[in-house]
Parts: C-alpha cells; structure tokens; sequence
C-alpha cells in the first residue's frame, strides 16, 4: 500500500488528510514539523509528501531545500493558504510536484497526490 507523509502543524488538518488518504486506500503517516518529518525521513522514505507551506521553525520551502540538499528525491504536493506566485515558483525549483490552496478541495489533492507518484515512479528519460 503506498504510503503518504503529511507534515502540517495544525493537527485537525492532519486529522483530516489522514482519514481522507486511509478511505482512499492510502497508508498515511502524520509529522507536527519539518524537522520532525525529516528526522523520520532519512530511515523512511514514503511515497509521497504532503506538506504545509508555512509551519513555525522550518518551512515547507526550507524542507524542500533540505531534501533536495541531500539528494532526495520524492515526490512532494505542496499545500498553503496563503498562495503567493513567486512561492509557488520557489517550491516547483525546489522539487515541488504540487502547489494547492487550502481549503484543499479532496479530489483535487487526491489526484496531485497520484500524478506525483508516478512522475517520480516513471523511468528517467535519456
């Protein structure tokens, strides 16, 4: 079953996602932070990531540098409330597969979530 990373830090979102993925035939998995997520991340490596633009310490742009930093590739759907075009533009530079506004409409992020899986499952073109 894949597995989705949802990296919020308002638990009720989180809550919600997860149930969301789980009745979609998702395996999900909930981290508060970007450090927290990362932390799980370097023994764990899940299908995709959700992640939540503005968190207090560590972005989800900052997370995004980090992975990309450290050569890892995953497949990541930024979500935010605040949708700002030059954010939008840093987080696709930095890996991003995704960028939705919150509130997040459900099959709208369910079908971002499975574009992103199979863009980063999908053979490297030479």
């Amino acid at each position: 079953m894949p597995s989705v990373a949802i990296v919020d830090d308002e638990e009720g979102i989180r809550k919600a996602l997860s149930r969301l993925l789980r009745a979609s035939g998702l395996e999900a998995e909930s981290y508060a932070n970007g450090q927290e997520f990362l932390d799980a991340a370097s023994g764990h490596r899940p299908d995709c990531v959700v992640l939540d633009l503005h968190m207090p310490g560590m972005s989800g742009l900052q997370v995004l540098r980090k992975l990309k930093a450290a050569g890892q590739r995953l497949s990541v759907v930024v979500i935010t409330a605040h949708d700002e075009p030059e954010t939008r533009e840093r987080c696709i530079d930095a890996g991003a597969c995704a960028y939705l506004r919150k509130p997040l409409e459900d099959r709208l992020l369910l079908n971002a979530i499975s574009a992103a899986m199979r863009a980063h499952t999908a053979p490297i073109k030479r």
